[in-house]
């Protein structure tokens, strides 16, 4: 009780349902949309300098398992996702391979989350996970749309799932030169080469003020969350039950393979998260070029609306027990 506690009565959690509560109140609260873009920014370029700094002491040898192990999650949870979506479910390959590659890739600031509730908490992770992160952004989108292409070429086109006007070279570009995947490869870079001393000089900026610009941040994706509630109730119950399982599937499987690639618990943990988070920013840039047909408002509602406050409210204190659990 005392983990669970600790997350709800967190400032960034607290500041996420006050977002909600404005938005079911029908209040004019917004933060405003140049000072979210700035926040965003600030946010992603943080991890990704911090991450570097950390990286730049780091051996090969010690990030390179956890590397594959992230790599492997990225290639097996979207395969599961659209069997599971088309099979079980009955999405179409379009729905499918989007919400596939949605849960497949990543979401920063569910990474954000997770690592400001281990800070919180005085749990010690591998300062490379920044790197781990940037690495599972883009390989589940690939495997995503390859395997809508081969659904698509077995059964021929369809009005429903025609087959997607862009290559995914181009779908491919879109991801790579987002915003989010420059500014956290960018940050990660930058921190790499200037390391911990060179960081030193704008710490207070990046590192002090990081919990407020969150705060900030999580107040207006509790207005955009619980905006898009009504998109998700529209899809039914299999696309609620979807949006609360794989989550619980994906952060055991990252918890098990971080385990495996000798990570520690803390690593494990936000490897876990990762694993059940889902992408709201690279996924829908790639997916909207790769397959328009798409219904984007199943994706962004089932990640934003459901998987994002779940994870963010009961999975990391979840994924955390459980890590206590596996590392006795």
């Amino acid at each position: 009780m005392s983990i669970a506690s600790a997350a709800l009565l967190s400032p960034p959690v607290l500041c996420f349902g006050l977002g909600a509560l404005a938005c079911a109140l029908r209040s004019n609260l917004r933060v405003p949309a140049p000072v979210f873009e700035a926040v965003s920014i600030y946010l992603l370029l943080a991890i990704g300098l911090k991450g570097g700094a950390e990286l730049a002491e780091t051996r090969w040898a010690d990030i390179a398992a956890p590397a594959g192990a992230a790599l492997a999650l990225g290639m097996l949870i979207p395969v599961w996702c659209f069997l599971a979506l088309r099979r079980i479910a009955g999405f179409s390959v379009a729905d499918a391979a989007s919400l596939a590659a949605h849960y497949g890739s990543v979401s920063a600031v569910t990474f954000i989350a997770v690592i400001s509730y281990l800070e919180r908490a005085g749990v010690p992770h591998e300062g490379f996970m920044t790197a781990i992160l940037a690495l599972m952004e883009a390989p589940a989108i690939v495997v995503a749309l390859l395997l809508a292409r081969m659904a698509q070429n077995r059964a021929g086109p369809t009005a429903e799932d025609a087959p997607a006007p862009t290559s995914l070279g181009e779908a491919l570009r879109e991801v790579v030169s987002a915003k989010s995947f420059l500014l956290l490869v960018g940050g990660l870079v930058i921190g790499g080469l200037i390391g911990k001393v060179g960081l030193a000089p704008v710490r207070p900026f990046f590192g002090d003020l990081f919990l407020g610009f969150l705060c900030l941040f999580l107040l207006e994706l509790g207005i955009v969350a619980a905006e898009k509630a009504d998109a998700a109730w529209q899809a039914g119950g299999r696309l609620l039950a979807f949006a609360l399982l794989a989550p619980l599937v994906n952060g055991a499987l990252g918890l098990l393979a971080g385990h495996a690639a000798g990570l520690s618990e803390g690593g494990a943990v936000v490897l876990a998260t990762l694993a059940a988070s889902a992408s709201y920013i690279a996924a829908p840039a790639a997916v909207r070029l790769a397959l328009p047909q798409a219904n984007a408002a199943y994706s962004l509602a089932a990640s934003l609306a459901i998987t994002f406050p779940f994870n963010v409210v009961i999975g990391i204190p979840l994924y955390a027990a459980a890590a206590g659990l596996l590392y006795r």
